[in-house]
């Protein structure tokens, strides 16, 4: 009996870690590229460089870089190597990396 427990647990475990990638996804609506697309290009900031950060999403930016208020949006963004980022405020995670 032991023996068949191992494997459910190893595939609820499994099953588990999906389930929580799945919800880590950051959704941004088209509406929402749109606002932010337009606000950018009205906004335009200085580019800054990153050393050892890449820029993916799901990377965390370091406390050091200034993130840049879109209206009427939840995240912020700021220009790091002429490609503009849209960050979470609140965990400083990339979640979308807009060239």
């Amino acid at each position: 009996m032991k023996i068949h427990l191992v494997p459910a647990a190893v595939g609820l475990a499994l099953l588990a870690g999906v389930g929580v990638a799945t919800a880590d996804q950051v959704i941004i609506t088209p509406e929402q590229q749109t606002v932010v697309r337009q606000y950018v290009e009205r906004h335009p900031l200085a580019s800054i460089s990153l050393l050892g950060v890449e820029l993916n999403v799901g990377s965390t930016l370091p406390d050091t870089v200034e993130l840049h208020e879109v209206p009427d949006v939840e995240y912020r963004y700021v220009v790091v190597d002429d490609r503009t980022v849209l960050v979470d405020p609140g965990t400083r995670r990339i979640v979308q990396v807009i060239d």
